[in-house]
């Protein structure tokens, strides 16, 4: 006999459900760069995002530590802040406009509420949410299974009120769960209004989210907007980290779809461990540079027994980052190619090991061959612009390196201009390059 409130969440799977299938392809929303500010240059936004990458580290060797959920969105500190994707949305009746992180390494979905003084919230581009002024607010049961009580159980979580306080690496947010309406959708021809979305309406945050209201997961646990939709599917397509006018996507439900796209590529996800049920786990078998594949040990990116190492894909950190063994055979690949001076100074400007000058401040950089990454059953091709980054006189190795047996991560410039196909109901991951500016 299904339990009362598990029936009712099928209840509500079933009516978000119709409720995608009703709109015209599911649910499109406009994607947009923190850091695309004319005043960001991309050293600046490159220094900003590897402190922030660090955090976030950090917070996944602390929570495999103590067997805890955390994830980090950090820290920015330069005017249109570090690599991170907005989404907008809105939140309640009538509808308050809402632009969120979305981050496919974490869960719950929140934004911060009214009343919030100055000095327990961050400063936020919009208005903030008033639950109170809203005909669709309600307080989320202690009992319901999309509680965070009962989902991530910690010392913050407590009842009645669903109060709960969610850890970032160095940033917070807390508050009470509550359920709102939603409405998603780039444009009003679009816009699709989902009722009864467990969220998080906070009233005090750490100054981590400067240029959001807030953050929407989209990883694998029972919170995340991905899984209260229970549409199946979603992808987005990045543009380039140098486009700073196009639009990124990320579509949701039967709008996610490759169909008709060449050079499809997919791999299926391998299982989470339990100290990491949010992220997007997958099977790393090898790369090459250029037809030469590079003497990687081939258990450099295994996902071991006890919880440690496996590669995830994450759309919120930025630069690559992999263990020292196989970031080591990588960078010694580049040098050999690559007849121009290295860099000590570009390397202490941008954070990144390995740097080269070129030959001026407008020099184009040499020519570099595809770099590949053999993943079970399937091959993703990076063009050198999506693993080397080139500003003002300097061209720089966009990836860096961490002790071995950490978890590998598969950041967001690496994905620039790939249409990526997350498919949760069938648990695999698709691929395709595309010029995302025209999707």
């Amino acid at each position: 006999m299904t339990p009362p409130m598990a029936s009712s969440l099928a209840v509500l799977i079933s009516l978000v459900c119709a409720t995608l299938a009703s709109g015209a392809a599911g649910v499109r929303v406009d994607l947009t760069r923190i850091h695309a500010h004319p005043g960001v240059t991309a050293t600046r936004f490159v220094r900003d995002a590897l402190r922030r990458d660090m955090h976030r580290h950090t917070a996944r060797r602390l929570a495999a530590a103590s067997n805890a959920t955390v994830s980090a969105p950090t820290r920015k500190n330069s005017p249109g802040g570090a690599g991170e994707y907005l989404m907008t949305l809105s939140i309640g009746t009538p509808p308050v406009r809402y632009p969120a992180i979305a981050d496919t390494g974490s869960d719950l979905i929140w934004t911060q509420c009214a009343p919030c003084s100055d000095h327990h919230c961050f400063k936020q581009p919009t208005p903030l949410y008033n639950p109170a002024s809203s005909t669709t607010f309600g307080v989320l049961p202690c009992g319901s299974p999309l509680s965070m009580c009962a989902v991530e159980p910690a010392p913050g979580c407590s009842c009645p009120y669903n109060s709960y306080n969610y850890t970032y690496g160095t940033g917070w947010t807390a508050g009470i769960q509550g359920t709102e309406t939603f409405t998603f959708g780039s444009s009003a021809a679009d816009q699709t209004r989902v009722p009864n979305i467990a969220f998080g309406c906070s009233n005090a945050s750490s100054d981590d989210f400067t240029g959001s209201s807030g953050l929407v997961g989209l990883g694998r646990g029972a919170v995340s907007l991905v899984t209260q939709l229970g549409a199946g599917r979603f992808s987005y397509c990045l543009t380039p980290f140098q486009d700073t006018r196009s639009t990124s996507k990320l579509l949701i439900g039967p709008s996610a779809s490759l169909d008709g796209a060449a050079g499809v590529g997919s791999t299926p996800f391998v299982a989470s461990p339990a100290m990491g049920p949010s992220y997007y786990y997958l099977s790393l078998k090898g790369v090459s540079l250029g037809a030469t594949a590079l003497p990687i040990p081939p258990n450099a990116f295994s996902l071991k027994a006890d919880g440690t190492g496996g590669l995830i894909i994450d759309s919120g950190t930025t630069i690559t980052s992999l263990g020292n063994a196989a970031y080591q055979k990588i960078r010694a690949a580049v040098v050999s190619l690559v007849t121009l001076p290295t860099s000590a100074d570009a390397s202490a400007a941008t954070g990144f090991d390995l740097c080269f000058a070129l030959p001026s401040l407008k020099a184009a950089p040499p020519a570099m061959p595809s770099m590949t990454l053999h993943f079970d059953g399937a091959d993703m091709v990076l063009p050198s612009e999506s693993y080397m980054m080139q500003d003002s006189g300097v061209w720089c190795l966009a990836m860096q390196n961490q002790t071995d047996g950490e978890v590998n991560i598969l950041g967001n410039y690496q994905q620039q201009n790939l249409h990526i196909l997350y498919d949760v109901r069938h648990e695999t991951l698709s691929f395709a390059p595309a010029k995302c500016s025209t999707l």
